[in-house]
C-alpha cells in the first residue's frame, strides 16, 4: 500500500480511479488507461479505486468482470478499493430520488430511431436529444412507476471547464447533446449518473481517462452540480488507435490478453505501453512500479498512437494529431 494520500482541495485525500466497462475483455487500450491512472494516483501518494462498470445487462458478463481484475493484477497494478457498480444500486436510486424531488427528472418516449431520424449529431458521436419530452411529468407513482427511460433536466447554459492538460471542455450540454438518459428503459441506471454518483461516493478527486470521453465531461459535471456533489479534476490522455480501411478507429478490443499472453509477459507488455505513451524511449521490459519514480505528465505524449496486431506481434505506428485522425 502507498503512503497516506495528501489532502486535495476541500480537505479530501487525493483519490484516482479506473472505471472500465465490463462489456468485453481487457485489451491494450484498457491497460494503457489503467496504467496512466495508476501512475497519476501513486505518484501523488494518492489512493486508487478500481470500479467495475457492469450495469449494462445486455453486454456485461460475469466472466469479463472477474477477468478485468485478473488482467489488471497480472499487469502489476494494485488498488485501495474495489467496487462493482451493480452492487450499489441503492446509491443510484437515492440520486434518482434527489433529482425527482428537485423536479429534474422526467420520462421520455423518444426512441433511438427517432433521434437518428432527427439527425442532430452530438459531440460524443451519438445524436442530440432535442428536448421533445422535457415538459412531461413523472407518473403518479413517481419515477419507479415509469416504464419509459428517464432523463435529467439539466440547466441551460455553458459549463466552463478546462482539464489539466489545457484541453477546453467548456460546453452547453443541453445545446450540444440534450438532457441525458439517467435510467434506461430496461431499468438499468445509465452511465452518466452512475459514474458521477460513484465517483463522489468513493471520494474521487481526480478523473484520468482517454480523450474519447472528453465530450461527456460537461454533462457529467452538470449532473454533479444538480446533486450538489464535489467536483473532481479531469485529465484526458492519448488513445491507442487501429486502422480500418484507411480510417483510424479507437482500439476496441481488436486483440485481448488471451491472444497476447502467449507472446508477451507482463513486463514486456507494460514496457510497450509505456513506450507508446512516451514514457520510455524504447519498449523495454518494466513494471508499473519501475515507472513510478520518474513519472510526470510532461513526459506523456499528447498525440494518439497507432497500434497494430498482426496475430504474432504488436507494432507501434505513427503518432496522430487530433487534426488528422478520424475516430469511429
Amino acid at each position: 500500500m502507498s503512503a497516506p494520500a495528501p489532502p486535495a482541495a476541500g480537505g479530501r485525500p487525493e483519490t484516482g480511479r479506473f472505471a472500465p466497462s465490463t462489456t468485453g475483455p481487457a485489451h491494450p487500450g484498457t491497460l494503457l488507461a489503467a496504467l496512466l491512472g495508476w501512475l497519476d494516483a501513486r505518484s501523488r501518494g494518492g489512493r486508487y479505486v478500481l470500479r467495475l462498470e457492469d450495469l449494462d445487462p445486455e453486454r456485461s458478463r460475469p466472466d469479463w468482470v472477474a477477468g478485468m481484475v485478473r488482467d489488471l493484477t497480472w499487469l502489476g497494478l494494485d488498488w485501495d478499493r474495489l467496487e462493482t457498480q451493480s452492487q450499489v444500486r441503492a446509491r443510484h436510486e437515492a440520486a434518482l430520488d434527489a433529482l425527482a424531488a428537485a423536479g429534474h427528472l422526467y420520462p421520455c418516449a423518444c426512441s433511438r430511431a427517432t433521434l437518428r431520424a432527427a439527425g442532430q449529431p452530438a459531440p460524443d458521436g451519438g445524436f442530440r436529444y432535442p428536448g421533445t419530452c422535457r415538459g412531461r411529468p413523472l407518473p403518479p407513482g413517481g419515477w419507479r412507476a415509469s416504464t419509459e427511460p428517464l432523463r435529467a433536466r439539466l440547466p441551460e447554459g455553458t459549463v466552463r471547464l478546462t482539464d489539466e492538460s489545457g484541453m477546453d471542455l467548456s460546453q452547453d450540454p443541453v445545446a450540444a447533446s440534450g438532457d441525458p438518459v439517467v435510467r434506461r428503459r430496461d431499468g438499468a441506471v445509465a452511465y452518466h449518473l452512475a459514474s458521477v454518483v460513484d465517483d463522489a461516493a468513493c471520494g474521487v478527486t481526480r478523473v484520468v481517462r482517454g480523450r474519447d470521453l472528453a465530450p461527456s465531461t460537461a454533462t457529467q459535471v452538470a449532473i454533479g452540480r444538480l446533486l450538489g456533489l464535489p467536483e473532481p479534476r479531469y485529465r484526458h490522455h492519448l488513445l491507442l488507435l487501429e486502422r480500418h480501411g484507411g480510417k483510424l478507429a479507437k482500439l476496441h478490443g481488436a486483440v485481448d490478453l488471451a491472444a497476447l499472453r502467449p507472446r508477451y509477459d507482463a513486463a514486456a507488455l507494460c514496457g510497450l505501453l509505456a513506450h507508446a505513451a512516451g514514457l520510455l524511449a524504447a519498449p523495454v521490459s518494466v513494471t508499473p512500479a519501475t515507472l513510478l519514480p520518474d513519472f510526470a505528465w510532461a513526459r506523456v505524449a499528447p498525440a494518439d498512437r497507432v497500434l497494430h496486431w498482426d496475430g504474432e506481434v504488436l507494432t507501434l505506428g505513427e503518432r496522430v494529431s487530433d487534426a488528422s485522425r478520424v475516430v469511429v
